[in-house]
């Protein structure tokens, strides 16, 4: 069942000129209820807008078309009321710094029961059920960790707290915007294998955003590839990641090698990510692509499916998934 249908998304930032620039552009995807989608690509890629324009949170002065179909109705078609009423009961975010997230001024119990409070739910109720949250994602001691300031959690507990706000609303989908890219990789591992728990017992969709493939493959049921703020690639992680059908997954899974085959050296990713401000025609990937041919450079190649589930923004990509090497 699709929970949130993403069509032909764009966003559009202002720049210093004062020209737009589109960071997303027309991209395209859904989340399935109980499922993971992941979005994945570098710095730079549009990934994190992407979640920032489903939750309704865009930089002032931004601009967003396209559509989001969640629950029946087009989110970017409603009201602000009815946006602010989905935020945090209906879809909430995880932030990527939870210190820079959380409010310094107030406690931790307080934050996490903030929507509880907006629900008009009893003093005593809510105390309870953030107790509760807290402990559920394994805060220890929450009766004496509820009123202390997020400067009093380590790193790891600053996260785990910030994952008890989202899930206090008992929200249908939970956005994670790199979730765990400033903790170690020991804390790492236990607030992904937490958010995989979370999501076993509750069965909330979740669309994670990350720059790293090795997390995605090991979250995700589904990928979306984004470069230069377009999608190149999208289908189920685990095809997608054994047999890219764009140059640029390729070149991804290719410089990892915990992705890719170990008997296999990795390959670094040559030449810089597209800039939104200078995109260039045709395949924004095609100056660092080793097949790129003249189609390339003139014409953008639009997404198409190329086996069921599976879509691919390339023009040669039948070439690709048949083994094509430069």
């Amino acid at each position: 069942m699709t929970l949130l249908d993403v069509r032909g998304l764009s966003v559009l930032l202002p720049s210093a000129s004062g020209a737009a620039v589109p960071v997303v552009d027309e991209v395209s995807f859904a989340v399935h209820s109980g499922s993971v989608t992941g979005l994945i690509g570098e710095s730079g890629s549009g990934k994190t807008m992407t979640a920032m324009a489903v939750i309704g949170l865009l930089p002032e002065g931004a601009s967003c078309s396209g559509e989001l179909w969640w629950a029946g109705e087009d989110l970017l078609a409603a009201d602000p009321a009815r946006r602010r009423r989905a935020r945090g009961r209906e879809i909430a975010m995880i932030f990527q710094d939870p210190l820079a997230a959380l409010n310094p001024s107030q406690t931790i119990g307080r934050q996490v029961g903030e929507i509880l409070r907006r629900d008009g739910l009893p003093r005593a109720r809510v105390r309870e059920r953030v107790l509760a949250a807290l402990e559920r994602v394994g805060v220890p001691d929450p009766a004496r960790r509820i009123g202390q300031y997020p400067h009093q959690f380590s790193g790891g507990l600053r996260q785990r707290a910030m994952i008890a706000l989202a899930l206090a609303g008992e929200p249908r989908l939970l956005l994670a915007d790199e979730p765990t890219t400033a903790l170690d990789v020991t804390v790492q591992a236990r607030v992904l294998d937490l958010l995989r728990r979370l999501r076993a017992e509750t069965g909330q969709a979740m669309l994670f955003v990350s720059h790293d493939l090795r997390v995605i493959a090991h979250v995700a049921d589904e990928v979306v590839v984004m470069y230069a703020g377009r999608v190149a690639e999208r289908g189920p992680v685990r095809q997608v990641f054994r047999a890219p059908h764009h140059p640029y997954t390729r070149a991804l899974v290719e410089s990892v090698p915990a992705v890719r085959a170990k008997s296999v050296p990795a390959e670094p990713l040559p030449g810089a990510p597209a800039s939104p401000l200078a995109r260039p025609a045709g395949c924004a990937f095609h100056p660092r692509c080793p097949l790129a041919r003249d189609r390339c450079r003139r014409e953008r190649p639009e997404v198409r499916a190329l086996a069921p589930g599976r879509h691919t923004a390339c023009h040669f990509a039948e070439e690709l998934a048949a083994g094509a090497r430069p």
